[in-house]
């Protein structure tokens, strides 16, 4: 049998226990995220990038984070766009009991509301690692896990143009993972120095290469105005 059969006979089974991995649309639209902010020095060069190119985004802020830079969380909020939460830190949340993974969602979800004035729908858990037992606890919580189809891996300290080069799997209907921060030991990760690029560069070049390629983007929320999502189960520890 042929993999795309597999996949369509599959895929509808996993929605049921699936996590937000794109949107189905007959629009040129892909849907654009960020994690790990908000940071100085990332999240104002991204906020004027996204302005520059008039499209919006979702971010998935660390609330230790918003806490620190409770300024840059308003001026994310004031340019329209939609707030996501990724968590009190960036602990790999499949280190801990699904009971713990539960109460600190729930915890988060609570402190971000508060410091943003607004509801949050969506959580993107660190790393996008999650066991089914850490799925359930997601759900528990009141969320909804959204992770990604395409990523530029713009952790690594490349140069902008091969980083942007790897969004060029960006389709329609994916959700493109991207930063505008850099999780460190504060935030519970020890994943090595910060990249030192320019990342509202980065976005400029992303958003100049999609719209060469007729493609629009959104946030999450402004997608899902007009669009499906699409849900499919994302298991993996890394």
């Amino acid at each position: 049998m042929a993999a795309t059969t597999v996949r369509r006979l599959i895929h509808p089974l996993t929605a049921p226990v699936g996590s937000v991995r794109g949107v189905r649309t007959d629009r040129d639209l892909a849907v654009l995220t960020y994690d790990d902010g908000p940071q100085p020095g990332g999240t104002d060069r991204v906020l004027d990038a996204l302005a520059d190119a008039g499209t919006t985004a979702t971010f998935f802020i660390l609330v230790g984070r918003a806490r620190r830079f409770p300024g840059l969380l308003a001026d994310v909020i004031a340019a329209g766009h939609e707030i996501a939460l990724h968590g009190i830190d960036h602990v790999r949340l499949t280190t801990l009991p699904a009971g713990q993974v539960r109460r600190r969602t729930i915890d988060a979800r609570h402190e971000l509301e508060d410091l943003a004035g607004q509801r949050i729908r969506w959580f993107r858990p660190p790393y996008g690692a999650q066991y089914p037992t850490t799925w359930a606890a997601i759900r528990s919580a009141g969320m909804e896990s959204v992770v990604w189809s395409d990523e530029a891996a713009d952790w690594q300290d490349d140069p902008v143009p091969e980083i942007a080069a790897r969004a060029s799997t960006v389709r329609r209907g994916s959700v493109l993972l991207l930063h505008d921060g850099y999780a460190d030991a504060g935030d519970g990760a020890d994943d090595g120095p910060a990249p030192t690029f320019d990342r509202g560069e980065l976005s400029r070049r992303i958003l100049g290469d999609l719209a060469e390629r007729g493609l629009t983007t959104a946030s999450l929320g402004d997608a899902l105005a007009t669009c499906r999502p699409v849900r499919r189960a994302w298991f993996r520890t890394k």
